[in-house]
């Protein structure tokens, strides 16, 4: 497809990326000559410089033609009118929109066909929504829904007295009391898609299928013990710790927010009552613990400093809390990262960008098409949601005959209320959401795509 990405910061360089490496056609639009430059040493892609509200600019850029516009800019308005100008242009072409005031949320969802919009993504309100799961189920470092919320992949990362280390994975089910499936393993930067002969060891981070249902019988199993978190810690009043605290006082915990900003901590105040706001500096040890940070539930670090927020989550590990999740606005080098102790990551631009890569494979409509896509193992494998129909190849056949391409891992099939974790008996049917795993850089954009 011919896509446009409007504003090469680091949120359209992600973008830029990862869709020029699924074989798209990629015009960046920038004022900015330098950073044009530099995407162009980078990436593989065509550049304009110029204004991408202007209509001379989008016409340069060829937008009569494109199939897609994703306005990335960091004004949200510049994005909004930048959406405005293309669909008038061209009436066919979809558009995406970065928004992240909290202002304009219910706005661009509610305007959509005013503002000609497809879609609209909220880095901040996503990465929310994804803190707040992992504080509903503290023990894993992250979670990928899937079927309408009745499977999941989890990831968890094998401590030393974890009673997985040194086990096959033959051996799993007789562990865990429940029927799982690790579909990936992350060992030292490099992602495997295991076999049963496969064994765990130390240190490895596991991506795990199973039910929503069985996920607590999980964590009791492999002796992680977790309670209800009844009150939570943030550090720093940005953006997603505002939409984050709105969700915990609806859920009914106890939300202590430490930001240094006397303005912002009166917004919060004003805003969402229910919530203790401290005006101070997160990074004062002493302002910590007097708040009681030993006491907290969970710690999340979400200061506009990444530097200090993992500073601040391997504090909060030190002092015992039962879970910390730290915000990275980059998270480029997984293997520094997976050495130091910051509990769950949550990157923001990164889980936007899946969420439109998601977009973009749906709309290459076809037989098989793709209904969701996550990327785990730090990106290096994904999974990928199917819905088999009639055209679907294999079916009612068993998975022990079928030959699947290398890398290539089915983790699960959903057939009405069933969640079956396959085995070689199990068939694929007309009709089934199955989860596909894949690695090695394979991309699976129609479920046909899986077989050998």
């Amino acid at each position: 497809m011919k896509i446009l990405i409007a504003g090469v910061g680091k949120f359209g360089m992600t973008l830029a990326k990862q869709l020029s490496a699924e074989g798209h056609d990629i015009t960046v639009i920038d004022v900015d000559s330098a950073a044009l430059s530099n995407t162009q040493d980078l990436i593989d892609v065509m550049t304009v410089q110029g204004n991408c509200v202007a209509m001379k600019t989008l016409h340069q850029a060829d937008v009569e033609h494109n199939d897609l516009l994703i306005a990335s800019a960091d004004n949200d308005e510049v994005n909004l009118l930048t959406c405005i100008t293309a669909h008038g242009m061209n009436p066919d072409i979809h558009t995406i929109a970065r928004i992240r005031n909290p202002e304009y949320t219910e706005q661009a969802a509610s305007m959509r066909d005013a503002f000609g919009l497809s879609m609209s993504v909220n880095p901040e309100k996503r990465a929310a929504v994804e803190i707040e799961r992992l504080l509903k189920l503290p023990g894993f470092l992250k979670r990928d829904t899937f079927a309408k919320g009745r499977a999941e992949i989890v990831e968890l990362k094998l401590e030393q007295n974890s009673p997985l280390c040194g086990a096959h994975l033959t051996e799993l089910s007789n562990i865990v009391k429940c029927k799982v499936l690790v579909c990936a393993v992350l060992r030292d930067g490099k992602v495997f898609i295991p076999s049963g002969s496969f064994e765990l060891e130390e240190g490895d981070r596991i991506f795990v299928t199973a039910p929503t249902d069985d996920l607590s019988t999980l964590l009791k199993s492999l002796g992680i013990v977790t309670h209800k978190v009844k009150r939570v810690m943030l550090a720093g009043g940005s953006r997603i710790g505002y939409y984050l605290c709105q969700a915990l006082v609806k859920s009914g915990v106890s939300v202590q927010v430490i930001e240094r900003d006397e303005a912002t901590c009166r917004e919060f105040a004003d805003d969402i009552p229910g919530i203790c706001v401290v005006h101070g500096n997160a990074s004062d040890e002493d302002l910590l613990e007097s708040e009681g940070i030993s006491q907290c539930d969970a710690l999340v670090t979400l200061t506009g400093l990444d530097e200090l927020n993992m500073v601040l989550s391997i504090y909060g590990q030190n002092f015992g809390v039962p879970q910390v999740i730290t915000k990275l606005g980059r998270a480029d080098n997984p293997k520094v990262l997976d050495k130091l102790p910051l509990g769950s990551v949550i990157c923001p631009r990164k889980i936007s960008c899946n969420g439109i890569v998601r977009y973009v494979r749906g709309m290459q409509i076809g037989s098989g098409a793709a209904k969701s896509v996550h990327l785990i193992a730090d990106g290096e494998a994904e999974a990928v949601e199917f819905r088999a129909d009639d055209k679907t190849l294999h079916l009612d056949e068993p998975l022990k005959n079928i030959r699947l391409k290398k890398d290539v891992l089915i983790a699960c099939i959903i057939r009405g209320t069933q969640i079956d974790i396959p085995s070689g008996e199990s068939k694929i049917k007309n009709g089934d959401t199955l989860i596909i795993v894949s690695a090695g850089g394979t991309v699976i954009r129609q479920l046909n795509d899986i077989f050998a």
